[in-house]
């Protein structure tokens, strides 16, 4: 690790030992939050960390002041001082990720996708017999590397690498990782460009919306936003090991009642010999996207999984 990174992972114990806890809940509901008259400045550890309001330096304890400079998270504004990081627990575990708001063409996302995500690993995983010891998986578009270190829990003795063309999601992912006390190669790759090998098991929680900013953490590429997952999906499939599986948490438009990205999925599934199960598990996420003109024959956008295994046989 860099002296940065060892100072970032520095400051998550530090919040740990703090008994520091926040669930970040949507960018709409958290805007919706910090507009309150009693949310405008900061006056505990969760405001700083998890709600991203301005802060006075003599409101922080000293030790943690330290671990922040250290870590170069701090901004000073007209209205105080700023992390520019954001704190979230997810079970037992802290993980940063960008301060909010998340203008930046760089921000790291974490929020209820991600929870959703995990949960969607969980089911899947936790179900499963077929986990070998030392297994090669990799998180495509890790972003904050949530969704791959919380995969790793479920492995025994997993060779984990962190995929991301973000640099400063790796990053932010290599310390999570070490807050984790799990073990993760990282590499900057454009989908599974720059990445060797098969696996054994591969994950993503690609973004999937039509953003007129075209945000690497948010912009999910097509008019409906799903060509970024198309895209992961068509690689995915061609580096699974025989046996091996691919779980993908995804969102789409749903238009006149159907799903316009399992129908665009359906012919690579049909090459790909694999069995596969595609399931809504939410039926309604970021509603407030549809008043935006690119979704204006959608009916709903929806949180989406795909699990496909390949066939336990060699390809011919």
């Amino acid at each position: 690790m860099t002296p940065r990174e060892r100072a970032l992972l520095a400051l998550l114990s530090g919040l740990r030992a703090c008994g520091y806890r926040f669930v970040t809940p949507t960018p709409l509901t958290h805007g919706r939050v910090i507009s309150r008259e009693h949310k405008r400045s900061a006056q505990s550890l969760v405001d700083i960390f998890g709600w991203s309001l301005p802060f006075a330096a003599d409101a922080v304890d000293p030790e943690i002041w330290q671990l922040m400079r250290a870590a170069e998270v701090l901004c000073e504004q007209a209205d105080g001082w700023r992390s520019t990081v954001r704190v979230s627990s997810l079970d037992d575990q802290l993980y940063l990720h960008s301060a909010y708001p998340t203008a930046a063409a760089d921000a790291v996302f974490f929020g209820p996708d991600t929870y959703r995500f995990c949960n969607f690993i969980a089911a899947e995983l936790r179900a499963s017999s077929q986990l070998k010891e030392g297994l090669r998986m990799a998180d495509i578009g890790c972003g904050s590397g949530a969704g791959g270190i919380f995969a790793a829990r479920f492995l025994v003795k997993p060779q984990v690498l962190l995929t991301d063309i973000n640099p400063a999601a790796l990053l932010l992912a290599r310390v999570n990782a070490g807050a984790a006390n799990i073990a993760v190669e990282t590499l900057r790759s454009d989908v599974l460009a720059q990445v060797p090998g098969r696996f054994d098991l591969l994950i993503s929680n690609p973004p999937y919306l039509n953003d007129d900013q075209q945000r690497a953490y948010r912009h999910g590429g097509g008019a409906l936003g799903f060509d970024l997952s198309l895209r992961i999906a068509e690689q995915a499939l061609q580096r699974l090991n025989a046996g091996g599986r691919f779980l993908l948490y995804t969102g789409v438009a749903i238009v006149a009642g159907e799903d316009p990205f399992l129908q665009a999925l359906k012919p690579l599934l049909a090459q790909s010999n694999c069995d596969w199960r595609y399931r809504e598990i939410d039926p309604d996420v970021f509603g407030e996207e549809l008043d935006r003109p690119c979704y204006r024959n959608a009916d709903r956008i929806a949180a989406v999984g795909l699990v496909a295994t390949k066939e336990s046989r060699e390809d011919g």
